[in-house]
């Protein structure tokens, strides 16, 4: 497919058709690289949650996950359901 590039600022893009776009599961995200004097387009793949398990380990080594409000306190105790 051939394409014309478009002035973007200082900088030029192209226009992606939203049929390539859904054919490469591409989203809001890409890596973009030079191979040999071309350019590779690829789809930036994200896992939900990614890193929390690391996270929460460094937070519990630091002592930083403590609880910040008394768990024995009843929020909805004064709540009228309707």
């Amino acid at each position: 497919m051939r394409t014309k590039l478009v002035s973007i600022g200082n900088s030029k893009g192209i226009r992606i058709p939203t049929a390539i776009l859904k054919q490469c599961k591409i989203e809001n995200e890409v890596d973009l690289e030079v191979e040999k004097e071309k350019i590779v387009i690829r789809p930036v793949k994200t896992i939900p949650r990614e890193g929390w398990n690391d996270a929460f380990r460094l937070m519990h080594e630091k002592k930083d996950d403590a609880l910040l409000l008394d768990e024995t306190i009843d929020f909805m105790e004064n709540w009228e359901w309707k």
